[in-house]
């Protein structure tokens, strides 16, 4: 299961920012005036789980609703030395707060910078998708509270191929800008359970070009490691042997 969030489509109106803090209590975030734009959460976070982005162009108001990518590689379970993420049923991933040891291992492993731990407690803390709702057979509250659909939830293959006829459809009207972003099982992170139809490339939202699985190179860095460590203590035993002798 996971999201599609249509950009095209998105108003601002910051629903799903509030509808996530109510069902999940997750903290306000001191309720700062920024002065750059009508956006007071600024990123993701651990008290930010969804975030409405207001992105001023030269010649457009972009907004775009971003939460984390639930990726199908995903380096923060990779990291994690307690259990504390997981990968349910539905093929999301969570944190398990009570697990969770706050050794912040999983907050640079994330390629989108999404996973963060809280000053009071230090623990992780990111998008669930709700897990608690899709174990009652519910859709996740920000998808619920969107009133024009730009969050969209479902199984993952049926929202590919919704994406890929909306995507055909602006394309048709002249938007040739519009583009998909994390729908791609062959990216660097085996596709997103969070993928989305932008309208500027994915750095104009403060999104990675190319995000690539942070720990892709550790199987090779373990085998070489090893290597080494068989060399030396071959080189060790060899020299033990010449002095006995």
């Amino acid at each position: 299961m996971g999201f599609f969030t249509d950009t095209s489509i998105c108003i601002g109106c910051k629903a799903c920012e509030v509808a996530c803090k109510e069902w999940n209590n997750v903290p306000d975030d001191g309720f700062l005036f920024r002065a750059t734009s009508y956006d007071n959460t600024g990123m993701l976070g651990a008290s930010t789980w969804r975030h409405v982005a207001f992105v001023e162009t030269a010649d457009s108001w972009l907004m775009a609703s971003d939460v984390c990518k639930h990726c199908t590689h995903a380096a923060c379970l990779d990291v994690c030395p307690t259990g504390a993420l997981f990968r349910t049923e539905f093929d999301t991933v969570v944190v398990q707060s009570d697990v969770c040891n706050g050794c912040g291992y999983c907050v640079p492993a994330c390629p989108y910078g999404v996973i963060d731990r809280r000053e009071d407690d230090g623990r992780a803390w990111k998008c669930t998708m709700c897990y608690d709702r899709l174990r009652g057979g519910l859709e996740p509250a920000c998808a619920k509270a969107c009133p024009t659909d730009s969050i969209q939830f479902g199984a993952l293959d049926e929202l590919r191929e919704r994406a890929e006829a909306r995507l055909a459809d602006l394309h048709a009207q002249g938007k040739e800008e519009a583009r998909l972003y994390g729908e791609d099982p062959h990216d660097g992170v085996g596709g997103d359970g969070a993928f989305f139809l932008l309208m500027a490339p994915p750095e104009t939202y403060g999104l990675p070009p190319d995000p690539v699985v942070t720990t892709r190179d550790l199987p090779s860095m373990w085998r070489w490691a090893a290597a080494a460590a068989l060399t030396m203590t071959a080189a060790a035993a060899a020299s033990t042997l010449v002095r006995r002798r």
